[in-house]
């Protein structure tokens, strides 16, 4: 025990040692954070309108009021013809426009959205918000209820997401860099004839990357509840339990990229390939996995990443049970042993 303690020990020092290892492993959390919960948002804000009316009655000036008062729109114009607001969307110096026909005070109809729909996604969202105020001459009357997530910020959804791809790429990537680093110095042969046991050698090196894990876990914790205002609705202990399960079938996976690699750069790009492109574009992370084409939810249903992002979405925001994400724990649980069983198995053949 005190020989494994040693080697816990010194791969400890050496990643303290190391200012590059601890920026990615503490500066990329922070940063990621703060983009995703600031920056790079899906929120309707601030979208530059356009008002075109022939006459501005008393019903017209009540909807354009009620666009005024939103917090989605900003009126920054109002012209008599449409062909005007167009080309004012054209110069990109408006997001939308808003054309109130001759009959809309009559008929409460005849309004039309003209939308830069050069990003359809938020061109969608645009004109689901203004539908949505201008359609309800008494918006106030509407009764809304928005469940987990009342004031739909786009916060709620990243945090999980950036857990999720945080821990797989620090655990998975600077596991496998860290074993193949031993391997092209050529110190790997001194520690497989040291009198610890090979698999002791393999734990020892993934336990401060296991703790450190943890430790990044815990911040990000503490910046979605106090930085991003994100609620931890669920059980804390279950939080900590599931992602313990993640973590170490990131560790697996570690090891297992290190049986393939043979120097660090080729670590890296497989952890690149093999993770970080398959997170971001498949696991939920950014994209709804139903609106994929079939073939490539299939592909999704092998993305750790995505079960574990389903249960922190469920656990933090809505504050279920350990009983509502037990399918998630249960894949993830899974593909830890089958991963690792994978990996030792192969380093055990690469020994002999």
């Amino acid at each position: 025990m005190k020989q494994f303690i040693s080697f816990v020990k010194k791969e400890s020092r050496h990643i303290l040692r190391d200012r590059r290892t601890m920026l990615i492993l503490f500066g990329m959390p922070i940063v990621l954070m703060l983009l995703f919960g600031f920056a790079i948002t899906n929120d309707v804000r601030n979208v530059r309108t356009v008002v075109v009316t022939s006459q501005m009655d008393h019903i017209t000036r009540m909807a354009v009021d009620r666009l005024v008062a939103s917090e989605y729109f900003d009126i920054t114009a109002t012209v008599g013809t449409s062909k005007e607001a167009e080309r004012l969307i054209r110069n990109q110096k408006a997001d939308m426009a808003v054309v109130f026909g001759a009959d809309f005070a009559s008929k409460r109809s005849g309004a039309q959205l003209i939308v830069d729909a050069a990003d359809p996604n938020m061109a969608q969202q645009w004109t689901n918000y203004a539908q949505q105020v201008i359609s309800n001459p008494d918006l106030s009357a509407v009764n809304i209820k928005l469940l987990y997530n009342p004031r739909m910020k786009s916060a709620y959804n990243f945090v999980p997401a950036i857990m999720g791809m945080l821990l797989m790429l620090i655990c998975a990537m600077m596991t496998s860099i860290s074993i193949v680093r031993e391997k092209e110095k050529g110190t790997m042969e001194v520690l497989l004839v040291s009198p610890v046991r090979p698999l002791m050698i393999i734990i020892a090196k993934a336990v401060p990357y296991l703790i450190l894990a943890f430790i990044i876990l815990v911040s990000i914790l503490l910046m979605a509840r106090y930085v991003l205002a994100v609620p931890l609705a669920g059980s804390i202990v279950w939080i900590f339990i599931v992602s313990c399960i993640y973590i170490l079938l990131a560790l697996s996976l570690g090891l297992l990229i290190s049986n393939i690699a043979t120097n660090q750069l080729m670590a890296l790009l497989l952890s690149a390939m093999v993770l970080l492109m398959p997170i971001v574009m498949l696991s939920g992370m950014l994209f709804p996995i139903e609106s994929m084409p079939r073939i490539l939810q299939w592909v999704s249903a092998i993305i750790p990443p995505r079960y574990y992002i389903q249960a922190m979405r469920k656990l933090m925001i809505m504050g279920v049970g350990i009983g509502d994400i037990i399918h998630e724990v249960i894949i993830l649980s899974a593909m830890t042993i089958v991963l690792l069983a994978i990996a030792l198995a192969k380093f055990k053949t690469r020994l002999e």
